[in-house]
């Protein structure tokens, strides 16, 4: 095998407060050869996501990345070698790969791949990203034609297409950004109809011009007091979205909860629902055609914001924890062969 060591970064250290460059360490270490089922995996692209943040701090959905292990990512690669007989070299796949050159994985871990469009796609609009932003706002979120839907983090990979999908169903669509030039975007770029800047002016307050017949859907991302402002702006019935809480992510201390609760959610009658993607495994395969044709069709821009190198992944993640990014943020690790 050529390949017998790769470059890895590795979280050193348990962030004290918000994520620093200096909490990572870049390293060169052994690569063992595949065994029995075992793929060498190249990797293309690592997905950097605010989630990546919510992992240092202990359990969620999976196990919490500890300071000295090797830092957590999704990522797109190529196969190198194959000793499982469902893959072959040069077949593309994604999985939790973390954030490094080359890795070696049992072939049951990663999922084949086919590039449909550019090759960055299967991260963003057709990967996690995508479908995420599909299955909470179409099948929880449910927009009706005419109705208000609010995005939180409207900017970011998961917000900017779950508000495009809202206006593909004829829903009036506002988002919520943290500066002009994000806001900006949202409207001139993506076809948002209104977009507040969280920094300039309270939500609630906001809201009223934004959305003077009130909020019917709330996709949120972000938690804390972003979501209590728009939890006094909805409408009887209206539907919750809970697909993240990147405020509360890269802190010592958390803000509090949302007040209204449980008082407004009985009162109006609300609903509200968290999920993760990996709740709708079985409707994959339409989620990633319907999202295809949207983008073909130019029904949603993809956005994505790419990153040169792996050494610079923590960067990303800093970066993108501060609001840097517009869309999808990937860090390009290497080109595919062959």
């Amino acid at each position: 095998m050529a390949v017998t060591e790769t470059r890895e970064i590795t979280l050193s250290d348990s962030p004290s407060g918000k994520l620093q460059t200096q909490n990572f360490a870049l390293s060169t270490t052994p690569l063992a050869e595949p065994g029995d089922g075992e793929l060498l995996i190249r990797l293309l692209y690592i997905s950097i996501d605010a989630a990546n943040r919510a992992w240092m701090q202990g359990r969620t959905y999976r196990d919490q990345v500890l300071p000295g292990t090797k830092m957590a990512g999704g990522a797109l690669g190529q196969v190198v070698v194959s000793n499982h007989p469902g893959f072959k070299a040069g077949d593309l796949v994604e999985g939790d790969m973390g954030w490094c050159e080359h890795v070696v994985l049992p072939g049951d871990a990663v999922a084949k791949r086919t590039q449909r469009g550019p090759l960055t796609h299967l991260l963003s609009i057709l990967g996690i990203t995508g479908k995420t932003a599909y299955f909470g706002m179409l099948k929880i979120g449910a927009p009706k034609k005419g109705e208000t839907v609010v995005v939180s983090a409207a900017a970011g990979a998961v917000g900017s297409v779950a508000g495009q999908l809202a206006k593909t169903h004829g829903a009036r669509v506002v988002g919520i950004a943290g500066s002009d030039r994000k806001c900006q975007w949202l409207t001139d770029e993506l076809g948002f109809d209104a977009a507040i800047n969280y920094n300039k002016e309270p939500v609630v307050k906001a809201l009223k011009q934004a959305a003077p017949d009130g909020v019917d859907v709330f996709f949120d991302n972000v938690g804390g007091d972003i979501f209590e402002g728009v939890l006094f702006r909805m409408n009887m019935r209206g539907r919750i979205v809970c697909c993240g809480a990147v405020s509360q992510y890269d802190t010592e201390t958390p803000t509090h909860g949302p007040r209204g609760v449980p008082g407004l959610f009985v009162t109006k009658r609300l609903k509200i629902e968290g999920f993760i993607v990996s709740d709708f495994a079985d409707q994959f395969a339409q989620a990633e055609a319907e999202l295809a044709g949207f983008a073909a069709q130019s029904h949603i821009k993809v956005a994505e914001d790419i990153v040169e190198g792996l050494e610079n992944a923590p960067q990303a993640l800093v970066g993108l924890l501060g609001g840097e990014n517009l869309g999808k943020r990937l860090v390009h690790v290497a080109d595919p062969q062959g």
